[in-house]
């Protein structure tokens, strides 16, 4: 567990750095003189050149581990963010995203495996996402309002220059403390002597190997689960898009960045339900899709209600998604395959926050971007129809008694 909490809390430091960022960056780039449809191209390059680091770090850490990974990833975001800070063309804006999104694209990977091998059950495993989850929630409920205060105190080249200087004293430092596990998961479980000890390892066996032969199977493994993420990345970076362009002032970069801020509370409000990870990670991703496609289609349509309450919702709703996503996946997967598997989560990802900002930048000037959000989101749903493989091996008790 202690190379847990150290991994959180460099998690934290990543993050809050990263998130940081949004309410800025839109502003930065605009008074750079970038048109927006420039800057939705800046956002989703970022995000197209995620593919070719995710496809390398999903083979890279299955065979290398992740700790160095995570080093070199941080390290690197933070030498960017420092060259971003003296950008003055949009053009070297571009560029320097660009490099960004391929060297960030190592840390997801690699964090979300280190942080599956550490589990001792599939329980435990949903706990740590949970807490992954927890600890991005956290970090970005006070960094876009601490981004956007930077941004209107100091400037946008100083604020990037000090969120740089930070992500690489983080890199730095994390290859100290990160250490990879040793791989004797059901160990703990024979050494309780007993029946039930031994009923528990057989579990566990039993359900691991389930999980193997599943991802083993390219024909029956069901791919069509990572629409949930594309849909999902498109939705927020569509948001991520459209929130921004409201600033004009110095006063409004900061209510953007509390408006994210808001987001990331409602995230928190269902993350700390630490007892929904009982349920069914099929079922509670798909009830947050729900939720979250009926928050944006309120958006889209004008619903007379607080912007705030509605981002909120959003934020509810991705804090039952995300976490039942990542045990969605781990449960369809098998150990062996962990660094491939969040690596192909990685890339829908990066394929939808790619498309999210393109799309609203090309469709705003003649219809609500949201319903965009609302359509894909959907589409994920109706491709993801009940399957019996999505309930193989899983009971909501822990597979074999803690250590």
């Amino acid at each position: 567990m202690k190379t847990a909490v150290w991994l959180y809390l460099f998690l934290f430091v990543a993050f809050f750095d990263l998130h940081a960022q949004y309410p800025m960056l839109t502003p930065f780039a605009v008074s750079l003189g970038a048109a927006p449809s420039f800057i939705g191209l800046v956002m989703g390059m970022y995000s197209l050149t995620h593919l070719p680091g995710n496809m390398l770090a999903g083979y890279g850490v299955d065979r290398y581990g992740s700790r160095w990974f995570i080093a070199a990833s941080l390290t690197g975001a933070g030498i960017l963010l420092i060259l971003q800070s003296r950008v003055t063309d949009p053009w070297h804006l571009l560029y320097i995203r660009s490099a960004s999104g391929f060297v960030l694209a190592f840390l997801s990977p690699a964090c979300m495996a280190l942080l599956a091998k550490l589990a001792r059950d599939h329980i435990h495993q949903g706990k740590l996402m949970a807490g992954n989850g927890l600890v991005h929630t956290v970090a970005s409920v006070v960094s876009p309002a601490a981004g956007a205060w930077l941004a209107a105190t100091i400037g946008f080249g100083a604020s990037f220059a000090i969120l740089g200087w930070g992500l690489l004293f983080t890199g730095i430092t994390s290859i100290l403390f990160i250490k990879e596990p040793v791989k004797i998961r059901q160990t703990s479980s024979l050494e309780q002597g007993g029946v039930d000890s031994d009923q528990g390892a057989s579990d566990l066996r039993k359900t691991t190997s389930a999980a193997n032969k599943t991802a083993a199977s390219g024909g029956r493994f069901p791919w069509a689960v990572f629409a949930i993420p594309i849909s999902l990345a498109c939705a927020q970076g569509i948001l991520s898009f459209e929130l921004p362009l409201r600033a004009r002032t110095s006063a409004e970069v900061l209510a953007v960045g509390l408006m994210f801020s808001v987001v990331s509370l409602g995230a928190l409000a269902t993350l700390v339900l630490l007892f929904l990870n009982k349920y069914l990670p099929y079922i509670r991703t798909v009830a947050g899709l729900s939720l979250l496609a009926v928050a944006y289609y309120g958006l889209a349509s004008g619903w007379p209600l607080p912007l705030s309450m509605m981002l909120f919702v959003i934020g509810m709703a991705k804090g039952i998604i995300f976490p039942a996503m990542t045990s969605f996946l781990i449960q369809l997967s098998g150990e062996a395959r962990y660094g491939r598997t969040f690596s192909f989560l990685s890339i829908s990802l990066s394929i939808g926050s790619f498309l999210g900002p393109v799309l609203a930048g090309a469709a705003r000037d003649s219809f609500s971007p949201f319903f965009i959000s609302f359509l894909a989101l959907m589409l994920a749903m109706a491709v993801i129809f009940p399957r019996p493989a999505f309930r193989a091996g899983w009971n909501g008790d822990p597979t074999a008694p803690h250590a």
